[in-house]
């Protein structure tokens, strides 16, 4: 009878419970169940077509080795070029570091500034991967409360009021997953103000939502403030956009000395991202946007008609979803916690949706809806929980 010795980090490492959703909806679907998915924060839609054929070829023309560390050179500039674009702002191609995916950079932020008697900020209800990383780190997670009546806006007095002499890292994230919340231009101003009195506190800022605004909103990038450029880790990429999840590309900006940390990092970690993805990464930001353009438009539309069905059902309300393709609604009105919710209208009603709980302790009381779903298949959902109701 063997007895491991695991390492005690490992207890500390938290999930992504949207998975185990997907995981519990797909085992209903294969013991055939009509299960509609509303829990993946995955666009329904394809890749475009000419990013999958830049993919493609790259491998035809024998693209089949390792690449530098930090990614291709080419794909950094076209990163550096588009964030000229979108964002209006300067970035040296050499502090892009291309990674597979998001995560990783979630990962090594946190690994970098968390330890043991370091504290390290993040919003809640937020992305879950944060609280994990912490804990794993060392470090102590001190939650940013996201509110319904701020739009689940963070509160830029409430984060400077929560700095101590051990905080390292402060994590943001507009457009937010799970709330679909937008943190407005005067509020990036008051914490960017704030944090002058703060030098030594390291900013990282997960932008991947960053083309997905709606209602004439617009995005503020922490890079357009040159007065923490040099301690702002901007991270984007391209799975929401383009609907490249399953490619795993993404990148993020780190400021000019964590350039070597992050790229040993990455050795240590993966070497280097898949070659042939990164074509196709280069495609997609150098290609026409019309997909990107017709997708916000479909995300749009959806999010229109499920805000408005949510706020019709009894014992719900939602707040107007601003941006990424999240609904947040507050089920307080029903008599459900959390994940009564979540298991009552998988199992009865047929609809996967994640509890607010799986987002951090603030997200009692809600529930998350990813419309990334087609309007049949969101009204139809609708319209099962209001009989279930």
């Amino acid at each position: 009878m063997t007895h491991l010795k695991f390492a005690d980090s490992l207890s500390r490492l938290g999930t992504e419970s949207a998975f185990m959703v997907l995981a519990r909806a797909g085992k209903l679907a294969a013991e055939g169940r009509d299960i509609i998915n509303l829990g993946i924060g995955q666009p329904d839609f394809k890749t475009p077509e000419h990013i999958v054929e830049a993919g493609i070829k790259a491998l035809r023309d024998g693209h089949h080795g390792y690449t530098p560390a930090n990614g291709l050179p080419a794909l950094r500039e076209a990163v550096s070029a588009d964030l000229h674009r979108r964002h209006k702002v300067e970035v040296n191609p050499d502090n892009v570091v291309i990674q597979p995916g998001g995560k990783p950079t979630m990962f090594f932020a946190c690994l970098m500034f968390g330890q043991p008697g370091a504290e390290i900020m993040y919003p809640n209800p937020g992305f879950p991967i944060y609280e994990s990383v912490i804990k794993y780190s060392g470090a102590t997670p001190v939650p940013i409360a996201l509110k319904e009546e701020n739009g689940f806006a963070f509160n830029a007095e409430e984060v400077l009021a929560q700095i101590t002499e051990r905080t390292s890292l402060i994590i943001i994230n507009s457009p937010a997953n799970p709330t679909g919340g937008v943190t407005p231009r005067e509020e990036v101003d008051k914490l960017v103000k704030g944090l002058e009195a703060h030098p030594n506190v390291a900013l990282m800022s997960d932008e991947i939502y960053s083309n997905m605004l709606y209602a004439g909103r617009e995005h503020v990038s922490l890079l357009q403030y040159p007065e923490i450029r040099d301690r702002l880790i901007m991270l984007d990429g391209w799975s929401k956009t383009y609907a490249m999840t399953g490619w795993r590309l993404g990148y993020a900006v780190w400021p000019d000395a964590c350039v070597d940390h992050v790229t040993r990092l990455c050795i240590n970690d993966h070497s280097c991202v898949n070659a042939a993805t990164q074509f196709a990464g280069i495609a997609a930001l150098n290609g026409p946007q019309d997909a990107v353009h017709a997708m916000l438009e479909q995300f749009d539309k959806r999010r229109q008609i499920i805000v408005d069905g949510l706020n019709a059902l009894p014992g719900v309300r939602c707040a107007d979803a601003a941006g990424a393709f999240y609904a947040f609604p507050n089920i307080e009105g029903t008599g459900l916690t959390a994940m009564q919710a979540q298991n009552r209208f998988l199992d009865e009603a047929g609809v996967a949706t994640v509890a607010g709980t799986s987002f951090g302790k603030w997200g009692e009381g809600y529930l998350r809806f990813s419309y990334a779903n087609s309007a049949e298949n969101i009204q139809e959902a609708l319209s099962r929980i209001a009989k279930l109701l």
